[in-house]
């Protein structure tokens, strides 16, 4: 997993406005503003949203005429739900049960997800 870029996208998530627009995008590409309708600000201040989210990786941008469209990338669709199930795992591909880690291997770590 690639924390650096999964923190990005979470960062560029941490806001309700970009959820809801993540949200919204995730039923198909939308204008700007169609995308407004749905908000009680500016377009300005959904043009500084969607910046936030291109470059975290998580919308792309085509402009028909005078409007942007946008449109959840596929990647991050794939990868934020591939890393997500993987942070929360504890399978063989956990890094607590990396070789490299003295600890884990010598089975001083107990690993659970039960609940007490």
């Amino acid at each position: 997993m690639d924390y650096q870029k999964y923190v990005q996208m979470l960062k560029a998530m941490a806001d309700p406005n970009r959820l809801k627009i993540i949200d919204l995008l995730s039923c198909g590409s939308l204008c700007a503003c169609d995308i407004l309708e749905h908000f009680d600000f500016s377009q300005p201040t959904l043009s500084h949203h969607m910046k936030v989210l291109q470059n975290a990786g998580i919308v792309a941008a085509r402009k028909e005429g005078k409007w942007q469209h946008y449109t959840l990338q596929a990647e991050f669709m794939a990868t934020f739900k591939q890393d997500t199930a993987q942070l929360l795992s504890s399978d063989d591909q956990c890094v607590c049960h990396d070789v490299t880690c003295t600890a884990c291997a010598s089975g001083k770590v107990v690993v659970t997800n039960e609940k007490n």
